[in-house]
């Protein structure tokens, strides 16, 4: 079996394995992978070499597809987690039931999702933290144990 990076690399070539596998740094779970890119233009992300035209040959090759007007997870209860590298967040909504959670404009097809599952991408704790920043902002209690107490909202 070839290992991560290589089996990436097989099917993307070389550079685009390289854009992807930074990409995936990007990458929360809830049941299915799902790339919190809020800003396309931010640092946070082009830092990193995740920049409009590298998403755009994203799109053209089948790995994401991108909304302008973003996306959303609907129906959520009073609290949900997500899961970064392995750690969960808990998230508290204001309401009980019919709460939303921004998904910024990115989401994997499954041949992303696939590559995804196998990209051994790094944690970036800055990113992290500008996530619980934005939940925070949005009126939502976050609560996790990867939470720097250095963090201030």
């Amino acid at each position: 079996m070839l290992p991560d990076k290589a089996l990436i690399s097989c099917s993307l070539g070389k550079k685009d394995a390289e854009h992807f596998i930074s990409f995936c740094q990007f990458v929360w779970v809830q049941g299915e992978p799902l790339p919190l890119i809020y800003e396309i233009e931010d640092r946070i992300y082009t830092k990193h070499g995740i920049t409009s035209p590298v998403l755009i040959h994203f799109k053209a090759i089948g790995l994401i597809s991108w909304e302008p007007t973003g996306y959303v997870k609907t129906r959520l209860g009073r609290h949900t987690r997500l899961f970064y590298h392995g750690n969960s967040t808990k998230i508290q909504f204001p309401q009980e039931t019919g709460n939303q959670l921004d998904l910024g404009y990115i989401l994997l097809t499954d041949f992303g999702k696939r590559l995804a599952a196998v990209s051994k991408a790094t944690r970036n704790q800055e990113f992290y933290e500008y996530v619980i920043e934005r939940w925070f902002r949005q009126g939502l209690v976050v609560s996790s144990i990867l939470a720097s107490r250095s963090i201030r909202f």
